[in-house]
Formats: structure tokens, C-alpha cells, sequence
């Protein structure tokens, strides 16, 4: 018998996705002797059904390349768009604000780094704090230490608003994780990304903020002694942090830990890979007073930021969260203590 074959081309996407659609459309003779006598509406058929298939690869090719394809964007519409999707939370502290150039910038990655007992976690509540009641937007805490003290951040959130529905309302907009393990933490940073952010009543998504208090207590069980896999873990989460800022427009901050060298000098926790994951990096430290113990003062040093110049230091006190603006009112109009 005598055959005909007929292949399309080999397909390319540009997103790293390879198709190779082999359309084969096979004639044949039924008999040696008389192969010169085919109809001449078969071949036709044949043709035509190949140039069908040739517009469809067309068609799919064209299709996938506008969805997934890069398009190049001059300077000025890449700095238009990002002054139109980029927005700054006040952290509700005016040291930390001074420090961060006004507040956190929604696309980034802030890293807070100190040895324990410095004041991250209360720094986290306080952001989560003021960006639920002071900005009336959405919250993703995310609790890998079981740090987070509901009673805490009810007293923060009480010396901002002062009626029980106003402080209902922004403990509301506070979503709490508790994750113990770097698969849990991705499990969730991926399923904000797939579209399971918190919806405001509207309809519309007005998440603004992610806190990882602390991304040590997740990576440090698979980064340490012979475990191969932990730094691939832990360039799959930098990725899903940096991506869901990036895509979706929102602050997150994460916390680490310090190690301390020989010569006394303090430096981020997980290495050099890690150490470029974040876009600004603030030092907290215990200021060396005899008030300390009583005010909890602390001393913030700017360590990495594209912004401002670096080992620029701020004081405040981890209470400044409770003397913002409060509006006295009846006892009974606030949310009991006990009640959380």
C-alpha cells in the first residue's frame, strides 16, 4: 500500500509550554496496480482538511500568545502603572513610618529581623491593627509561632475605636493562620493567590496586607543538616510572597530572626539566599536604658530599602499602638476583655 503523510509544524509558546500536535491524514490505494487512480474528491477532502487544521493551530496560537506572551512596555506606562496600583499602609507608628518612607508599600516584601523578645510580633499586631481600623482593609495573619495574643491585639484595636461595633468590625477584617510547617504555609499562600482572598461586602477583594510572624519558625526545620530539599522550599516561598504582592497589589510583612558573630555584630537569619528575598529590612533592638523594662522602648535601624539611606535608626515604644487617638466612652460601650 502507499501512504501520504501529512504533519503540522511543531508548535512554540513562549510561557515555556511546548505543544506538538502530529495531525496525521493518511490516504492509501487499496491495490498496488491501480494506486494512479484515486478520486480526485478524496484528495480534495484531504487538503481541505489539513488547511482546517492549519487555521485552527493558527487560531490556538494567536490565542495563547496574547493571554501569556511578553509585549514590551516603554518607561512611562510602566511608571504610570505602578503609581496607580501601589498604595502606602501607615504601620499606625510615626518612628516606623518615618523609617519606611511613609509606611509599607503594597508590591514589596518588609522583613523585621531581632533576637527574641525584640518586639516583632507586637510590631505585626500593631500594623494589623491600624490597617483593619485606621484603613478599614483586610488582613491575612498568618502564625507559625503561636505568638499572637487575641487579648493584645483586642487592647490595640480598643485605643483606636472606641464603639464594641467599630472594634467588631476590625477585628473582622483580621483573618488568623496558624501554620507549623512549610507545607501548611505554602498550602495557604497559594490558596490566597488562586483567588481565596478575604471579600469585603461589596464583592471586591480589599485584602491590602499579609503578615508571616515568622517565616524562621517554617524554614528552619527543613534547612538545617543534610535536607537537600529545604532550599528549593525555601525559593518556593519567597515566590509565593513576592507573587502575591506583586499580582494582587498587597503589603506583606514577614519577621526573622538574627544571628549574632564573634564581634558582637547582628545579621538576618537564613542566609544569603534568603537575605535578597525582601525589598526592605528593618533591625529591632532593645535600647540600652534603665526605662526599658518599663516603656519597652526599642531602637528600629533600616538596614536594606531602595528608598532610604541604610543604618538610619528610629526610637519608639511598642505601646505607642495604645495612646493613638482614643475616644473615651461609656465602659459598656467596648468589647469585654474576657469576651476573646
Amino acid at each position: 500500500m502507499n501512504y501520504v503523510f501529512v504533519s503540522s509544524h511543531l508548535f512554540y509558546c513562549t510561557i515555556t509550554f511546548h505543544f506538538f500536535p502530529t495531525y496525521k491524514i493518511v490516504y492509501f490505494s487499496s491495490h498496488k496496480h491501480n494506486s494512479h487512480m484515486k478520486k480526485d474528491s478524496s484528495f480534495t477532502d484531504c487538503i481541505s482538511s489539513f488547511r482546517t487544521l492549519s487555521l485552527t493551530l493558527v487560531a490556538i496560537n494567536r490565542v495563547l500568545l496574547a493571554q501569556y506572551a511578553s509585549f514590551p512596555i516603554n518607561g512611562a506606562d510602566l511608571y504610570d502603572e505602578l503609581l496607580s496600583s501601589t498604595a502606602i499602609l501607615s504601620t499606625g507608628n510615626e518612628s516606623l513610618d518615618k523609617l519606611l518612607d511613609s509606611g509599607l508599600y503594597t508590591g514589596e516584601v518588609t522583613e523585621l529581623i531581632g533576637s527574641p523578645g525584640s518586639g516583632k510580633t507586637q510590631v505585626c499586631l500593631g500594623v494589623a491593627a491600624n490597617v483593619a481600623c485606621e484603613l478599614k482593609r483586610n488582613v491575612v495573619y498568618i502564625d507559625s509561632t503561636g505568638g499572637l495574643s487575641a487579648s493584645r491585639l483586642l487592647e490595640i484595636v480598643k485605643s483606636k475605636v472606641s464603639t464594641a461595633e467599630q472594634q467588631l468590625d476590625a477585628l473582622r477584617r483580621i483573618y488568623v493562620t496558624e501554620v507549623f510547617d512549610i507545607f501548611s504555609m505554602l498550602k495557604v499562600l497559594q490558596t490566597l493567590r488562586t483567588g481565596g482572598f478575604p471579600e469585603s461586602p461589596s464583592g471586591s477583594s480589599s485584602l491590602k496586607a499579609v503578615i508571616v510572624d515568622s517565616v524562621r519558625a517554617v524554614l528552619l526545620p527543613v534547612i538545617g543538616g543534610n535536607q537537600i530539599e529545604g532550599l528549593s522550599l525555601m525559593m518556593q516561598l519567597a515566590g509565593e510572597l513576592r507573587m502575591i504582592s506583586r499580582d494582587f497589589c498587597v503589603a506583606v510583612l514577614v519577621t526573622n530572626h538574627v544571628i549574632r558573630e564573634s564581634n558582637g555584630a547582628v545579621k538576618p537569619g537564613l542566609g544569603r539566599s534568603w537575605s535578597h528575598v525582601p525589598r526592605t529590612r528593618i533591625l529591632l533592638q532593645h535600647v540600652n536604658s534603665e526605662m526599658t523594662t518599663q516603656n519597652g522602648l526599642r531602637r528600629a535601624t533600616l538596614l536594606k530599602s531602595s528608598r532610604q539611606p541604610c543604618q538610619i535608626s528610629e526610637e519608639f515604644c511598642l505601646g505607642s499602638w495604645n495612646h493613638h487617638k482614643v475616644v473615651k466612652e461609656a465602659k459598656e460601650d467596648s468589647i469585654p476583655e474576657e469576651a476573646h
